[in-house]
C-alpha cells in the first residue's frame, strides 16, 4: 500500500529550528505514531511585494498544470499495469524511490539556483513539466500504435474468418487456376450457409456448377471456395456482397502450378 504524506507549511516566528522542535513535541505529546520529515527549502529571492503578489496568482495556474500532468502520468502507469497484469514497484524521481525523495528532499541547486529570481525558478519548473507532458504524448502515441499493430496481428492469427489471415487455411489443391478460370474465397456467416450453397451458382453467369467447397469453419463463419470465369469475378463479388457474403481481392489466391 502506498504511503500518504501531508505537506504542512508553518509560519516562522523566531527560527525554523524552533518551529520544527515545537511541532515534534506536539505530535509526540498526543501520542501520534506518525513520523515527521523536514522538507528543507532554501532561502529564495522573494523580490518586491508586487512581483510576489503577481507570482502568487500565476502559481495557482502552474500548480494546476503540474498536478494535471502528474495525474496523466499516474493514469498511464495504472493503464500499463492493468494491461500487463504487473504492478510496478520501482517508480522513482531522478533515480531515487519516491518515498526517499520526499522524506529526504534536497533542493537541486544546479537546476534551480537559489540566486535566481522566483519567477525564473517557477518558469523553469513549468517548462520542464511541459516537456515531460510532450514526451508523454509521444510515448503514449507510440505505445498505442504498437498495441494496435499487435492486436491486428493477433486478429489475423486467431480472430474470426472475417479478419484473420486465410493463407494457412487454403491448400494449393483447393485453388483452380487456368487461362480463363479463377478460384475465389468466400467468408459466409454460418447461419447463411444454406443460402450460399443454394445461390452462389446464380449470383452471376459463368460460375462452375458444384464448384464451391467448404474449407474451414469457426464459431461465426465458414470459408468456401468457388470457381468461375475470371472475366465475371468482379460481378460475382458485387452480387455476393449484396447477399452478405464476403468475397474480395484479399480472398483471391493464385498458385503457380
Amino acid at each position: 500500500m502506498a504511503s500518504r504524506y501531508w505537506v504542512v507549511s508553518l509560519p516562522v516566528q523566531n527560527s525554523a529550528a524552533s518551529v520544527w522542535n515545537r511541532l515534534q513535541e506536539q505530535i509526540s505529546k498526543h501520542s501520534f505514531d506518525t513520523p515527521l520529515y523536514r522538507f528543507n527549502i532554501p532561502n529564495l529571492r522573494v523580490g518586491t511585494l508586487d512581483s510576489l503578489l503577481a507570482l502568487s496568482d500565476d502559481l495557482v495556474k502552474s500548480n494546476s498544470f503540474v498536478e494535471s500532468v502528474s495525474h496523466k502520468i499516474r493514469r498511464q502507469i495504472e493503464e500499463l499495469e492493468r494491461v500487463s497484469g504487473i504492478e510496478s514497484s520501482s517508480l522513482s524521481v531522478d533515480g531515487v524511490p519516491v518515498d526517499t525523495y520526499l522524506t529526504r528532499f534536497v533542493w537541486d541547486e544546479a537546476k534551480y539556483p537559489t540566486m535566481s529570481p522566483l519567477r525564473e525558478i517557477v518558469d523553469g519548473i513549468h517548462t520542464l513539466v511541459a516537456k515531460i507532458e510532450d514526451d508523454l504524448k509521444v510515448r503514449v502515441a507510440e505505445y498505442n500504435n504498437v498495441r494496435s499493430q499487435l492486436n491486428a496481428i493477433n486478429r489475423k492469427q486467431s480472430g474470426s474468418l472475417a479478419v484473420r489471415d486465410l493463407s494457412n487455411l487454403v491448400k494449393p489443391e483447393d485453388i483452380i487456376t487456368s487461362e480463363h478460370l479463377v478460384t475465389l474465397l468466400a467468408v459466409v456467416p454460418k447461419y447463411s450457409q444454406k443460402d450460399w450453397l443454394a445461390s452462389y451458382e446464380t449470383l452471376t453467369s459463368y460460375v462452375v456448377p458444384r464448384s464451391s467447397k467448404l474449407l474451414y469453419e469457426d464459431n461465426e463463419y465458414a470459408l468456401y471456395t468457388v470457381t468461375l470465369f475470371g472475366r465475371v469475378a468482379d460481378n460475382f463479388r458485387i452480387a455476393a456482397r449484396e447477399k452478405g457474403f464476403q468475397v474480395g481481392e484479399k480472398f483471391v489466391m493464385q498458385v503457380d502450378l
